[in-house]
């Protein structure tokens, strides 16, 4: 499929499919949708005043030209209310029309805009209609498989002087979509194809594809760095746990770098404390934050941010057997803190554990660490939004910043001391679950105890990293959830 751009008259524009975006009741003020209506004798405007179309958000409506143009068809796609305007709106107007049947049988598809939306908005409009589009059929077969018709995309603009800007609107937004299709697909292959192994071995192909550098240490290296905490989670399984590094330069030498921690627990049974079977088949995805921080490294090489970037992933699997980690248990960790096992289900925050302390190797200037870690979640936010929690006010807030540009939303949670009191064990250093209350918090507060003195913050996606019925530009299954948001916080980044 190729994307491309182009200058053209609206009603000039030769393709299967034609995409006008329009404004709630807006036909009156939209100089190209009059004079579409014009051309097709008054038909939008019958529709309007049908109430049929109104260009509510995420509304569509599809006509037929019958050779009227040189379109086959013209698709309109309701942005809703002018002044509640933003780049979401376009990413899911153009997500909702990307599954239409129309276009599902289109070779070719144009946008076309009038010139006057800003860069995001262009860039949205590439990423919901790519996103939108997204299904998981690698294991489907015959008549269920289903094909790609569609084989170029354009963006049309009314002039010149818009030119340059929609090329490189177009081109981010198409990066930034294949990485976050990168995570959902990798998330969505099933625990016996991606396991510690495999999902290192894809580590490696991005490095080569995005001139990144990659190191894995096997369960000897992981051993050597005494990750106890990692090696006891992977215990239990006959799949060896592997710890991945890959390394973008995009900076000087001496400066320092961002250091990116992805969750990577391939499947989680819960271990000896085995999670409930409905739903289990879910914990395939416990490495999506693995999967995401993966995601965000590539398209900062394929982006050039003038960064340097660590990506961290931690990866095992959390089976029950003989050989399994034990409520009771105590283990040590990396940085030497001794860690007592109540429940062996809380295992992606030991995982984690290691990996914030490997992290004060790079001298990092901040670290961020993503992960479907609690079931609490579920009670802070439901499945709207990820709790945000970390050390630094200037970190978060621009963690914030850049959730409100992307839409991938975030809220901050406090981290207080009485949080971390109860994680205290009575004869090890601390404990790896809290009482009841303010699991998320809690779960935050005991990570707290492996970081450096550095800028850090902790994203919970967990609830938001599984879409259960479908929205516009997020089809049911895998998000991706925080791709965009940290290519957002990198592309924006200032020093802490």
């Amino acid at each position: 499929m190729k994307l491309l751009s182009g200058m053209s008259k609206l009603r000039k524009i030769e393709t299967s499919s034609l995409i006008k975006f329009c404004f709630q009741d807006g036909l009156e003020k939209d100089t190209h949708l009059k004079e579409l209506n014009k051309i097709l004798g008054g038909a939008i405007k019958k529709i309007y005043d049908s109430g049929e179309f109104s260009g509510k958000l995420n509304q569509t409506l599809v006509l037929h030209t019958l050779s009227q143009l040189p379109c086959e068809r013209v698709i309109l796609a309701g942005l809703g209310e002018k002044r509640k305007l933003n780049a979401d709106s376009y990413r899911q107007a153009a997500g909702t029309v990307s599954r239409l049947t129309a276009i599902k049988r289109s070779k070719a598809v144009a946008f076309f805009f009038n010139g006057i939306e800003k860069y995001d908005a262009v860039q949205g409009t590439v990423e919901g209609f790519l996103l939108g589009r997204f299904g998981m059929n690698d294991y489907k077969t015959g008549e269920n498989k289903n094909e790609d018709v569609i084989e170029t995309i354009h963006f049309y603009t009314v002039s010149k002087q818009h030119q340059s800007r929609l090329d490189k609107a177009i081109l981010r937004g198409q990066i930034i979509a294949e990485e976050v299709i990168s995570a959902r697909r990798l998330t969505a292959h099933p625990g016996n194809v991606i396991t510690p192994t495999t999902f290192a071995e894809e580590a490696f192909s991005l490095a080569k594809k995005y001139r990144l550098k990659c190191t894995v240490l096997d369960e000897n290296r992981i051993r050597g760095e005494k990750m106890d905490a990692l090696m006891a989670v992977a215990r239990g399984s006959e799949q060896p746990p592997r710890f991945v590094i890959l390394e973008y330069r995009g900076a000087k030498a001496g400066i320092k770098p961002i250091v990116l921690i992805g969750k990577g627990i391939t499947f989680d049974s819960g271990g000896i404390s085995l999670k409930s079977a409905l739903d289990m088949d879910e914990m395939k995805g416990d490495m999506m934050g693995g999967a995401v921080v993966m995601s965000v490294i590539s398209a900062a090489s394929r982006l050039r941010l003038p960064l340097n970037i660590v990506c961290l992933i931690p990866l095992a699997e959390n089976l029950p057997s003989g050989r399994a980690l034990k409520p009771g248990d105590i283990i040590n960790s990396r940085k030497g803190k001794t860690i007592e096992i109540i429940n062996t289900d809380c295992e992606g925050r030991l995982i984690l554990a290691d990996a914030l302390d490997y992290a004060g190797k790079f001298k990092p200037q901040a670290v961020i660490d993503i992960a479907t870690l609690t079931g609490a979640a579920l009670y802070v936010l439901g499945y709207i939004g990820a709790p945000i929690l970390g050390n630094n006010k200037k970190l978060l807030k621009a963690v914030k910043a850049a959730s409100g540009a992307t839409a991938e939303k975030v809220w901050e949670m406090p981290l207080w001391e009485e949080y971390g009191a109860l994680m205290k064990s009575d004869i090890a250093d601390v404990r790896n679950l809290g009482e009841k209350q303010a699991g998320t918090l809690t779960a935050a507060a005991f990570l707290e105890n492996f970081i450096g003195d550095w800028p850090w913050v902790h994203i919970d996606i967990a609830y938001v990293d599984i879409e259960k019925s479908g929205k516009p530009y997020i089809p049911k299954g895998a998000t991706g959830i925080g791709v965009r948001l940290l290519i957002e916080l990198l592309s924006q980044w200032r020093r802490i």
